[in-house]
């Protein structure tokens, strides 16, 4: 794949929520800064962001599940999947959501981290403790592991996955579930990879040369892929123009979010999602950026900590947030899931 040059765009939009974070970075409660007009489309600027779960170890992954009309989440320290409900306390849905017995030596996250549900109803999990990609039935609870090696040795740790209209799923595998990083004994592939996998098929690398990737997403028409890179050195949200096979034809850096770090912004490029018209909710250093397909800056919503994932939810009206310790819930003005 051809590595091509960062965008001028790009590092207008770094720059552009760089100037946003000394205005947010005294709230003490959620907050959305207005970047450009066209926020103003997608949310209310004074949308009243509230806080529907507390006292998380590490809050990941949540999910939306239409069927059963409830937010899935995970905490991957904890090994704990939890569900929230409208009008309902939170509780635990799964334990462990990862792996058990694992030696807390060596392994850091043994539960789940993202999720996503197929076409079927099922949630399909990155299981960072398992080291696998894991179906799981939510109603019976029966699980079904889908992949769990590349060319016959083990993933690091799976953390974040899109599931594409064919099937085929697309995720990322960093080592952060070690204990020990790339320094882990467990760590068995030289690189820390963005994989696609199909049913009936073997996970192929899409690319094995970013040091930490992370949040991964599909463009509404599926022929891009994005990935967050959650380096602290090299921040940065990729872009690939994918072939009809699925598979990459190019790559370049859409978002370069180092400027964003100015300040001691918390958080760093982590969990995205692409909403129908393909507006971009993707975490960065100050929390999550609302941007356009070309990387132009339209909002940020801040918390004070690092925001590490969201979700489309209630019929794609709402905008549910992983915020370090605790889950947000925010309207939307737009449908997520409809353009």
């Amino acid at each position: 794949m051809t590595q091509l040059t960062l965008s001028r765009r790009a590092v207008m939009a770094g720059s552009a929520a760089l100037l946003a974070w000394p205005a947010l970075a005294a709230e003490t409660r959620p907050a959305i800064r207005r970047l450009g007009a066209g926020l103003d489309r997608i949310v209310d600027p004074d949308a009243a962001i509230e806080t529907i779960a507390r006292h998380i170890q590490w809050a990941e992954g949540p999910l939306w599940l239409p069927r059963q009309k409830c937010l899935l989440f995970s905490d991957p320290p904890a090994n704990v999947m939890r569900r929230w409900r409208q009008g309902e306390a939170v509780t635990t849905f799964l334990a462990p959501s990862g792996a058990a017995d694992t030696d807390p030596k060596l392994v850091r996250e043994p539960g789940s981290n993202g999720l996503a549900v197929d076409a079927g109803g099922h949630v399909v999990i990155a299981n960072s403790g398992g080291r696998c990609l894991t179906r799981l039935d939510p109603v019976t609870k029966r699980r079904t592991t889908l992949v769990g090696r590349y060319r016959g040795k083990r993933f690091n740790s799976p953390n974040d996955l899109t599931i594409a209209r064919s099937g085929a799923i697309y995720f990322t595998d960093p080592p952060y579930g070690f204990a020990d990083g790339d320094a882990s004994p467990l760590k068995e592939l030289p690189h820390n990879g963005v994989y696609r996998w199909h049913a009936g098929g073997a996970a192929e690398l899409v690319d094995g040369e970013l040091t930490r990737p992370n949040g991964v997403a599909l463009s509404p028409d599926e022929r891009r892929l994005y990935v967050s890179v959650s380096d602290e050195q090299e921040p940065r949200i990729m872009v690939y123009d994918l072939d009809a096979r699925g598979m990459p034809r190019d790559r370049r850096v859409l978002l370069d979010a180092k400027p964003m770090q100015a300040g001691g912004a918390p958080g760093l490029p982590d969990g995205m999602k692409v909403a129908a018209d393909g507006t971009m909710f993707c975490s960065a250093p100050g929390g999550m950026l609302i941007m356009t397909p070309e990387a132009e800056p339209l909002g940020l919503i801040a918390d004070g900590q690092a925001i590490a994932n969201c979700c489309f939810g209630e019929a794609g009206r709402t905008l549910f947030l992983t915020s370090s310790n605790r889950v947000l819930r925010m309207p939307l003005r737009i449908d997520g899931w409809k353009a």
